[in-house]
């Protein structure tokens, strides 16, 4: 699934999301629920696009981000660094340190950073590291073992943005990785291949040893479209591997995506298809990502 443009003359234009965001319709969110995959976008020229990215987006802006984590009933969110910005993620920074309380950050750095940049960062509330072979304007694995030394140096975990095909040759590299890793978007995995494939067993397999899986992007992986009834087998396989390291992501503004524009709360009432129990499905929306990312255990709703 390697969708990395060369130039910005082959990245196509993508549409924004749906700007009426409701709730879930077939479960309450849980207090301190954590929508933990979602981007900020900002526009040139003040926010560059980097020339070899894979689409243009709109912009999405952080107001638009809180008010749909406010439609939603979620109390968190965390933000991931978008791959149109490359290795600036100075709106992403901006946008955490304006909400240090309700938002954490995953970051895309270039390796050498002076510690008092780190430390900013640090300050802001970014709490990990985004790798990406699959979108232009991210960082790959040719250095992972240095990523991975210096996310422990800080206390963060890495973020792998990859195809589940490409797991069984990465996997032995995985091992022995001192920082926890997380999988986005249960590795763009197109159900079409059926459970049976490597990529997916591979998944399955490094999130039963201890890796987290970020149950999100129904949208990116089904064949047969809304409501992704054919991504249900897969993400209960996940689910079932490690109930207590699958978090859950909207992906908003679910950039580079093309057909069907979801609602986050379509998205949501999946999860009573992938989690149909309410209490594992509550540890999914909440406790596990708390953990994760170092919001304050649930016992009182955030005050929004």
């Amino acid at each position: 699934m390697r969708e990395i443009a060369p130039d910005a003359d082959r990245a196509p234009a993508c549409a924004g999301p749906d700007p009426h965001p409701r709730r879930a319709s077939r479960f309450i969110v849980p207090p301190g629920a954590v929508d933990t995959h979602a981007h900020v976008i900002g526009l040139p020229p003040r926010h560059p696009f980097v020339a070899a990215r894979s689409y243009t987006p709109p912009e999405a802006t952080a107001a638009s981000y809180l008010a749909m984590l406010d439609a939603t009933g979620m109390t968190y969110g965390v933000l991931v660094q978008v791959s149109v910005h490359g290795t600036d993620n100075s709106l992403m920074v901006e946008t955490l340190g304006a909400n240090r309380e309700r938002l954490r950050g995953i970051a895309v750095i270039p390796l050498g950073l002076p510690d008092r940049e780190l430390a900013a960062l640090q300050q802001a509330g970014v709490v990990g590291l985004r790798l990406n072979v699959l979108y232009g304007g991210g960082i790959g694995f040719d250095q992972l073992h240095d990523y991975a030394a210096l996310a422990r140096e800080l206390g963060w975990h890495l973020q792998f943005l990859i195809d589940a095909a490409d797991l069984p040759a990465l996997a032995p590299r995985l091992e022995g990785l001192a920082v926890p890793i997380v999988i986005d978007h249960w590795g763009h995995f197109p159900v079409s291949r059926g459970t049976a494939d490597p990529g997916f067993q591979t998944l399955v397999s490094l999130v039963r040893d201890g890796a987290w899986v970020k149950l999100s992007g129904a949208y990116r992986n089904t064949v047969a479209g809304p409501p992704y009834a054919d991504t249900v087998p897969f993400v209960r396989r996940l689910h079932a591997a490690a109930p207590d390291r699958c978090v859950w992501g909207s992906d908003w503004p679910h950039v580079a995506h093309r057909g069907h524009m979801m609602n986050v709360g379509e998205l949501l009432d999946l999860l009573a298809d992938w989690v149909p129990d309410a209490a594992a499905r509550n540890r999914v929306l909440a406790d596990n990502a708390q953990r994760l990312y170092g919001f304050p255990p649930s016992g009182g709703r955030h005050s929004l």
